[in-house]
C-alpha cells in the first residue's frame, strides 16, 4: 500500500524538488505552501507522514504541527528548519514532531529518516482480518483480495470496534461513548458513519458486512 505524504513548504523550487524525490521513492505525495493550506489538505484527506517547513506564512510548522498531531495522531511529522537552535529542535519536539531536520540537507538522508520513521511505525503496527476483508490500522486501509480503500480517522475507529467485537452486537450508545466519547451525541452520527464504512466495504468487494439489529445497533459479520 503506498504511503501518502503532506509537504508543506512555501519556498516553490525546494517544494518541488522534495515532491519529485518522495515520487521517486514510492511514495504518493501533496503539497501546499502554508500553514492554512496544509490544515486544509489534511482536513480533506488522510496522510501516513508530514514533512512540514518550521518557517512558514501565516501559521508557522509549530502550530502547523500541533495541530496535525492534535487531528491525526497517527501521522508521522517531519519538521524542516534553517534553525539549528536547540531550543528550537525541543520547541519542534514538544509540538509533537517525530524527527527534526536541518536545512540545507541532503534528499538521501530525508529519504533515510522517513525509511527510520516507517520502520518505528512498523514495531507497533497491527492488522485486524475478518473474514476475507484485511484492516490496516496503521495506514488507514482496508483490502480484500486486490482491491484497497482508505478510511477516514472516525471510519477506521468504528470498523475498528465492530472488528475487536466480531459477532456481538454493539448498541449505538456504546458505540457512540467509544468513538465520539459521548452517549448524549444523537444517534444519527452512528448510522451515518456506519453507510460511509458499508460503502467503502463495497467499494473492495468484501463480503464481510455491516448488519444491522433493528432496534439495538449493528455488528460485524463474515461471510462462511
Amino acid at each position: 500500500m503506498t504511503l501518502r505524504v503532506l509537504v508543506v513548504e512555501d519556498e516553490p523550487e525546494m517544494s518541488a524538488l522534495l515532491a519529485r524525490g518522495l515520487t521517486t521513492e514510492g511514495y504518493e505525495v501533496e503539497t501546499a505552501a502554508d500553514g492554512v493550506a496544509g490544515m486544509t489538505e489534511s482536513a480533506a484527506d488522510t496522510f501516513d507522514i508530514a514533512i512540514l517547513d518550521v518557517m512558514l506564512p501565516g501559521m508557522s510548522g509549530f502550530e502547523l504541527c500541533r495541530r496535525l498531531r492534535e487531528q491525526a495522531p497517527g501521522m508521522a511529522i517531519l519538521l524542516l528548519t534553517a534553525r539549528d537552535a536547540v531550543d528550537d529542535r525541543i520547541r519542534g519536539l514538544d509540538a509533537g514532531a517525530d524527527d527534526y531536520l536541518t536545512k540545507p540537507f541532503e534528499f538521501a538522508e530525508l529519504a533515510a529518516r522517513l525509511r527510520a520513521l516507517r520502520r518505528r511505525d512498523a514495531i507497533g503496527s497491527s492488522r485486524l482480518e475478518v473474514g476475507d476483508l484485511r484492516i490496516d490500522l496503521t495506514r488507514h486501509e482496508i483490502a480484500a483480495g486486490d482491491r484497497e480503500a482508505r478510511l477516514s480517522r472516525t471510519e477506521l475507529d468504528l470498523l475498528r470496534l465492530l472488528a475487536e467485537n466480531t459477532g456481538r452486537v454493539l448498541q449505538r450508545s456504546e458505540i457512540l461513548d467509544a468513538i465520539w466519547g459521548s452517549s448524549f451525541i444523537d444517534t444519527n452520527i452512528v448510522d451515518q458513519y456506519v453507510s460511509y464504512v458499508r460503502r467503502k466495504l463495497d467499494a473492495v468487494g468484501s463480503s464481510t458486512k455491516i448488519v444491522t439489529a433493528r432496534g439495538v445497533g449493528f455488528h460485524l459479520v463474515a461471510a462462511p
